[in-house]
């Protein structure tokens, strides 16, 4: 069995780790975070002094961080892994960068002898926890099939999306671009709602039985209702920051938004004006404009 890594041990990377503990993999990681080292320590795996020392115990290793500027510090840094890893190792991008920075990480570790695996994942909190992320793995077959037990101790779907870094990240951005929409249209209509007196639990009893149904819009309306906008495991920097990512692309490629670019807005506002909250509190945004509120 191989030995993994996971560098980044924050609500995602702490679901990856403790699924790839729990499948008996020998698991070392690295977060700066002392209480995210400590609750690693806990949960059966190896702290590491710093992203080299992961390097040195692990065959695959597992990057998940928040933004492609973390990723080259931790691959390229001072005490980073391609000082460490061996030839024939495996980098597994899951977090989500953009597209060129993926390629840009590939291109950089030519004749190194460590392959990359370009795959973001979608499931957020819940997912990670519960090792049923959906992964948009892009990299080589055989290398995908080389690590294939380790994704799966992670993943309920993995999802071969292309042979080469960066394709990943790319339909990964297509997707957030839908998320994002339906998670903007979902805050809107929860306050249309509340300004016309409907109660939070028939909005709720009603959408998720309907063909608008579906775990992003049920998810969030729950947490509107019982209005939890803050510690749900789906902080707010993270959609703004995959939304950005979605309309680079999208104006790199010519195409308009015009849904995604709205939802970017509002996301945006949320974001300023209560930046410490989750994705769900761009709702209160809208609630303090017309002055009512959805309660369960």
């Amino acid at each position: 069995m191989k030995r993994v890594g996971v560098i980044g041990l924050g609500d995602m990377g702490s679901g990856l780790a403790k699924n790839l503990v729990q499948a008996g993999f020998a698991t070392s990681g690295f977060d700066l975070s002392e209480q995210r080292m400590r609750a690693f320590a806990e949960m059966g795996g190896q702290p590491a002094e710093h992203c080299a020392q992961v390097g040195e115990n692990a065959d695959v290793v597992f990057v998940m961080v928040m933004n492609g500027a973390q990723v080259t510090e931790v691959v390229f840094g001072e005490q980073g892994l391609v000082s460490t890893l061996a030839p024939g190792s495996v980098l597994i991008l899951t977090a989500t960068i953009k597209p060129a920075e993926a390629r840009e990480l590939a291109h950089k570790l030519e004749n190194t002898g460590i392959a990359l695996i370009d795959s973001p994942v979608s499931g957020g909190f819940p997912g990670a926890q519960s090792g049923t992320l959906t992964m948009m793995a892009a990299g080589a077959a055989e290398v995908l099939d080389d690590c294939r037990a380790a994704m799966e101790a992670v993943s309920k779907t993995i999802h071969r999306v292309g042979d080469s870094p960066g394709m990943g990240q790319t339909v990964k951005a297509c997707l957030q671009s839908l998320i994002g929409s339906i998670f903007s249209a979902t805050f809107e209509a929860s306050v249309l709602a509340a300004k016309a007196g409907v109660e939070g639990q028939v909005l709720f009893d009603v959408f998720s039985t309907s063909g608008a149904g579906c775990g992003i819009t049920n998810t969030a309306l729950e947490h509107i209702v019982d209005r939890r906008f803050a510690d749900t495991g789906s902080h707010i920097a993270t959609m703004y920051k995959d939304l950005t990512i979605a309309l680079d692309m999208a104006r790199e490629l010519g195409v308009p938004l015009f849904t995604a670019s709205t939802a970017m807005q509002l996301f945006q506002a949320g974001k300023t004006r209560h930046p410490e909250g989750d994705n769900w509190v761009v709702t209160r945004v809208l609630e303090e404009i017309v002055g009512s509120r959805l309660n369960r």
